[in-house]
């Protein structure tokens, strides 16, 4: 499938990982922690964490910690449609596409659960045709832009004409939680909020580049390494120390897989899900021949947004240009289940 357009959008609200360390520090649910739990926020908070700002969709996010489970669903239901529909937008702006002409919209997420879904608040604000197919993917974490790209391309190959929008909208926020569990406190210090939205058609378009050649991986016998569960009505994200090793391994296996066939192009660049500072370390360490430079500025700019990371990372590389002729680039996911994914990105 064909890009026409590629947006993203981030909250008003941008904070440096030391103001950050302030809010926590004078949160009365930080100090209800063990010494050892508040030494592990200083240190990553004012450390060497990769990160330099995050942004936040949630109003009075000094209180987030504080916020009963109906306030963070709350949050998530008013700003997850709010910032997917003003990725949305800008993306139809950019791709001269009317919203009337979308034909099917495919919205992921996993930091809230509404139903009906995020698609229906964001059809309604933007004013989609009545009869544009939605579908809202959910349950499938950090890596989950991928597989809606996947869902995106096979709706597009039983409808060649259709339009089709593609978003990841996270409110990270939403599920800010402190508790004395390492992996908790290591996601209140590295997740921010953000969306980026698509527009695809079967045609080429202004932005010459095209997505194909899915491919997935997935490990149930990690699942709980890394995953969501739910603690007195609040997401609560687990995440295990072995995370990176996971990632690392995942992501090596999906590109022995990549170069098992000859007749495809070289892959000459890798577009990773910017999981944290250690994820990329590992990823590089395990293909030494590859430099992830460009998820690494997006996790310094914006941290870990989950879902739509990834695709902040390709549209930074866009602004380069598209792939060179007769190589590809690889956009690679990964997290909850443990599960990782891929495709290509080649010039149209």
């Amino acid at each position: 499938m064909n890009l026409h357009a590629l947006a993203t959008a981030v909250p008003q609200l941008v904070l440096t990982q030391q103001q950050c360390w302030e809010i926590v520090d004078r949160s009365p649910e930080a100090r209800q922690l063990s010494r050892r739990s508040q030494l592990t926020l200083r240190a990553i908070l004012r450390g060497n964490s990769g990160i330099a700002t995050r942004h936040f969709a949630l109003p009075e996010i000094e209180n987030v910690f504080a916020r009963t489970a109906d306030e963070l669903n709350e949050g998530f239901r008013a700003e997850a449609p709010r910032l997917a529909a003003a990725a949305l937008t800008r993306a139809l702006d950019q791709a001269g596409v009317d919203v009337a002409a979308l034909d099917a919209l495919f919205i992921c997420t996993c930091t809230g659960y509404l139903c009906p879904g995020v698609t229906s608040y964001v059809a309604e604000q933007l004013g989609l045709r009545p009869n544009a197919f939605l579908q809202d993917l959910v349950g499938l974490g950090c890596g989950a832009a991928i597989p809606t790209l996947r869902a995106a391309d096979a709706f597009l190959h039983a409808n060649p004409h259709a339009t089709v929008a593609t978003v990841a909208v996270e409110i990270c926020s939403a599920a800010f939680y402190l508790d004395d569990d390492p992996g908790v406190l290591v996601s209140a210090c590295l997740f921010g909020d953000g969306a980026a939205a698509a527009i695809w058609r079967t045609t080429p378009g202004p932005v010459p580049v095209r997505c194909h050649g899915f491919n997935t991986v997935h490990r149930p016998a990690d699942r709980d390494r890394i995953r969501f569960e739910q603690r007195d009505g609040k997401l609560r994200n687990l995440l295990d120390a072995a995370v990176p090793q996971l990632a690392a391994a995942a992501v090596a296996a999906l590109l022995a897989a990549e170069r098992a066939d000859p007749a495809r192009p070289p892959i000459t660049r890798i577009l990773s899900h910017p999981g944290g500072r250690d994820v990329l370390d590992a990823i590089e360490a395990a293909l030494p021949e590859f430099s992830l430079g460009t998820s690494r500025e997006v996790l310094r700019r914006f941290g870990n947004m989950s879902s739509p990371s990834v695709l902040f990372a390709l549209a930074d590389a866009l602004r380069e240009g598209p792939p060179p002729d007769a190589s590809d680039w690889w956009l690679v996911s990964f997290g909850a289940g443990f599960s990782a994914h891929s495709c290509r990105v080649s010039a149209a």
